[in-house]
């Protein structure tokens, strides 16, 4: 599907999703992708990163988000260390993905160094979409969450990683945290689709969490666009409903049972 829109040269919508009620707004709202991210850790469950994400979490979701889609292509995060021990547990793991949880597809984080992982994955029978610059799982490594790619050494190991997820199998592949030129030029090099989150407005389609495109988050990154402010929204009900509750205006008879 979204190859094909790659071809027809046609923009990718992708979306986070967490549980069932939104997956099924976002997949009647015409949504291409919906990704059950393992960002869930931090929108979730409040942790300051996503390594605390297991499998038993994101099988879960994954299944929440399933339930509550039709159209939308369901791809679910390969949370950190389900993939990185071993080739034989990363194809266990995506294949529970697939079993347990009903995804479509799975995306895991790095570029040469999973290679042999996602060409595993993919002889199972099971989508992989890559995901290479800024990758969250490799926060420690990376010292924090910085912009990769703004030199030239830095640079070549994206373009080369994202080439090798290509090389490897994957239907696709999101670049994250990354220049909008070197964003452009990766997709310019590649046949399968780019999703950008960070790498500008030259990548084949754009992801972003949710909840940090409906006003929802605390903070949010510089290229997150806010298109509503539920956030407020939500408060001010609450607020009124607190004050109707204590001045025993809430129920009312017509919400009350004779």
């Amino acid at each position: 599907m979204i190859m094909a829109m790659k071809e027809r040269g046609e923009a990718i919508t992708v979306l986070t999703a967490y549980d069932c009620q939104m997956a099924s707004i976002l997949d009647e709202c015409g949504v291409d992708v919906l990704l059950v991210g393992d960002s869930l850790g931090n929108v979730v469950y409040g942790f300051t990163t996503t390594l605390p994400v297991t499998m038993d979490m994101m099988i879960a979701h994954t299944g929440a988000v399933v339930r509550g889609s039709e159209k939308a292509l369901v791809v679910a995060d390969m949370p950190f260390m389900s993939y990185q021990v071993s080739l034989e547990e990363a194809v266990r793991n995506a294949g529970r993905m697939v079993k347990e949880g009903g995804a479509e597809a799975v995306k895991l984080e790095g570029g040469r160094n999973v290679a042999d992982r996602i060409k595993g994955i993919v002889a199972a029978n099971i989508p992989v979409m890559g995901h290479v610059g800024l990758k969250p799982q490799s926060v420690n490594t990376m010292g924090g969450y910085r912009v990769q790619g703004r030199d030239d050494e830095g640079k070549k190991v994206i373009i080369d990683d994202a080439l090798a997820v290509e090389e490897a199998g994957a239907f696709a592949v999101v670049l994250e945290g990354i220049p909008a030129s070197l964003g452009a030029e990766i997709t310019e090099k590649l046949s399968i689709p780019t999703i950008g989150i960070g790498a500008g407005p030259g990548c084949d389609g754009q992801v972003l969490v949710v909840n940090d495109l409906l006003g929802l988050s605390r903070v949010n990154p510089s290229f997150v666009r806010n298109y509503a402010s539920l956030s407020s929204s939500v408060s001010k009900a609450v607020s009124a409903y607190i004050d109707d509750v204590r001045g025993k205006r809430f129920p009312s008879t017509d919400e009350s049972f004779s």
